[in-house]
């Protein structure tokens, strides 16, 4: 009598979100069906069923578990400078890398899936899913008051208000160039050998973010809000 090997029930769910990441990125939310899933992660639905239970509760599985990590990692990296900083206020561009970093360096990795989730992600702020974007909003609601913060202690003369749309805008920067992870090489000046290089990729984009977050206030006869520490 032969035994069949019976896989960890660790390494199935993993397989299971591998597929999800990968087809909700490619079909988006609605268009990815569980047949499509199953077939993908070489699992029936009763495995699904048992590991999340709902559709609703695996995509939210696919984001915490990309999430949470980056979210911790960014806050680590805020931590650090700050304690190296001794009560001084970040420079704005410090600010900047230590919330982008980790996003982008993720580009780089496709062995492990997060190119995709990138990829996924980007989609998910592109196309409306409001039940999703509460999700996410949800998730990044306390990384995202603690460089609030940070950048209000860089920036004492920018008003609240004008903090708050520029962070918007800045967010959404971010976004456009996740979901655009494909095509980004198409710009002027940007190497196709460089197509999915963090580095070269993280310099235009943070040299672009701060000209944004320094630039002058509506209004305003002065160049910038600040020169850049």
């Amino acid at each position: 009598m032969t035994l069949r090997a019976v896989k960890p029930q660790h390494e199935t769910r993993r397989r299971i979100l591998d597929a999800a990441e990968e087809l909700f990125m490619q079909h988006g939310f609605e268009g990815a069906s569980m047949r499509l899933l199953t077939t993908k992660a070489g699992v029936n639905l009763a495995a699904v069923n048992y590991h999340f239970g709902s559709k609703d509760a695996l995509i939210e599985a696919v984001f915490q578990r990309r999430l949470d990590p980056m979210n911790a990692a960014r806050l680590a990296e805020l931590d650090r400078l700050e304690k190296e900083a001794r009560g001084k206020p970040l420079s704005p561009e410090a600010i900047i890398r230590a919330f982008i970093g980790e996003s982008l360096s993720m580009i780089e990795d496709s062995r492990n899936g997060g190119r995709n989730f990138v990829r996924l992600l980007g989609r998910t702020y592109t196309e409306p899913s409001k039940p999703i974007r509460t999700l996410i909003g949800g998730m990044y609601a306390g990384t995202m008051e603690r460089f609030k913060a940070a950048f209000a202690r860089a920036l004492p003369e920018l008003p609240s208000g004008e903090l708050f749309w520029r962070m918007h805008f800045m967010f959404g920067t971010l976004s456009y160039t996740l979901a655009a992870t494909d095509t980004v090489q198409l710009i002027a000046g940007f190497k196709p050998e460089d197509r999915h290089d963090s580095r070269a990729l993280q310099e235009r984009l943070v040299q672009f973010l701060i000209a944004g977050l320094l630039a002058p206030m509506p209004g305003s006869s002065s160049n910038t809000v600040r020169k850049a520490a």
